[in-house]
């Protein structure tokens, strides 16, 4: 065998090597990113779940929207930088200012965060548009702007997915009637 046919396998071989090694690191950063946007799910979930979250949520579903009827309690709020008893208004506008930063940059999945979430982020930016209007007249309009975006996919889910499920066409649904007698 010639030198040359030997420095051509050589470099073929050391080809299938480089070529061998980065298929391997791009599957590599392939598994990273999935972990880390489970552990973006993850943190959204827990802080969710947590006592705080869930009281500032029901804060927001059950009175905000008649205490912003009242443009002087609307300008105390805004004047407060949501201390005190509006810290929780804070708590979850700034979660999903979060999610909609992660699902924008794509460091969590669009279909997966919406078809989790895309309801109550709906929901509670609708209960927090004044509040939102005037907080950007006051610092600017960058106030909550992944949120805005969180809550415009979640708009245009829900009118695609109006149940909030994209539950896979052609599959059977299970029966839900005499639940109780099986």
């Amino acid at each position: 065998m010639s030198p040359e046919w030997v420095t051509a396998i050589a470099t073929a071989g050391t080809f299938i090597v480089i070529a061998a090694s980065a298929i391997a690191a791009l599957m590599q950063l392939r598994h990273m990113r999935t972990g880390n946007q489970i552990s973006a799910y993850n943190e959204c979930r827990e802080t969710m779940e947590g006592a705080e979250f869930r009281e500032a949520l029901a804060f927001i579903r059950n009175e905000i929207q008649e205490r912003l009827a009242d443009p002087e309690t609307v300008a105390a709020i805004v004047n407060s930088a949501l201390r005190n008893e509006y810290s929780g208004i804070r708590l979850v506008a700034n979660l999903f200012e979060s999610m909609g930063l992660f699902v924008r940059t794509g460091m969590m999945d669009e279909h997966i965060a919406c078809e989790l979430w895309s309801g109550i982020v709906l929901s509670t930016w609708n209960s927090l548009r004044l509040l939102t209007a005037e907080l950007r007249k006051r610092y600017g309009g960058g106030v909550w702007k992944n949120f805005e975006y969180m809550a415009a996919l979640s708009e245009d889910f829900l009118a695609r997915y109006p149940d909030g499920s994209a539950y896979p066409s052609g599959m059977h649904r299970m029966p839900l009637e005499n639940a109780a007698t099986s």
